[in-house]
Parts: C-alpha cells; sequence; structure tokens
C-alpha cells in the first residue's frame, strides 16, 4: 500500500531520536530505520536531516555519542540519552502529544464551529 508524503515538522525530528534513544545506544542508520519500521514507512528521514538533528541534540548535551562497530563490522557513531535527554524527551512527548490533539481536534470540529 503506497504511504502518503509526511514531511516532518520543525523540530519533530529532535523529539523522535530521542525517543529511538530511549531503548538503549544506536548509530545514525539505526535511529532511523527505528523510525522508519515504527511509523510503518510513513515517516523516511532524509540522512542529511537526521544527521543535523543527531549533531544538534549532542550539542544540547541531550545525547553522547561513541564510536564502536555496527551489526555489519563497520566503524560508527553511537548515540545514547544522557540524563538531560531523558528529561528532554519527557517534554517533547508532552508537547508532541499536545500538538497532535490540537491538529486531531481541528480536523474532528463540526462544520456550526468555523467562523466562530
Amino acid at each position: 500500500m503506497p504511504t502518503a508524503d509526511v514531511s516532518l515538522l520543525h523540530g519533530t525530528l529532535d523529539g523522535l531520536i530521542l525517543k529511538a534513544l530511549s531503548w538503549g545506544p544506536r548509530h545514525g542508520y539505526g535511529v532511523a530505520r527505528w523510525i522508519k519500521e515504527t511509523s510503518r514507512d510513513a515517516l523516511l528521514i532524509e540522512d542529511r536531516a537526521l544527521y543535523l538533528s543527531l549533531h544538534r541534540v549532542e550539542e544540547r548535551g541531550w545525547v553522547e555519542a561513541e564510536w564502536g562497530y555496527s551489526e555489519n563490522n563497520r566503524k560508527a557513531k553511537f548515540y545514547r540519552l544522557t540524563s538531560a535527554g531523558h528529561r528532554q524527551l519527557a517534554a517533547e512527548r508532552e508537547r508532541l502529544t499536545d500538538y497532535a490533539k490540537a491538529i486531531v481536534r481541528v480536523f474532528n470540529a463540526p462544520a456550526w464551529q468555523v467562523g466562530k
């Protein structure tokens, strides 16, 4: 079944990355794969956007990184959540959940509410 083109809103990718890392350390490709599979292929992350976001969350102290080897025995940078990252994940979960609920309310609003 083809999926719709779903573009991520600015700031959403950071939260998704934090969630992907809440299950343990992952390299960049593993983060993107987890998001893709968990969203049932609805969210496809471009490499450039992924690595810009990973560097951003690392600069903010939400993740730490170290070099290791992937399951294919390739050198890769593995990211893991810090304590600050766990706190930020909780904040992002609340912010994005509230945002999603607001979008659903707008789409489910009866016609009589239009213009009032």
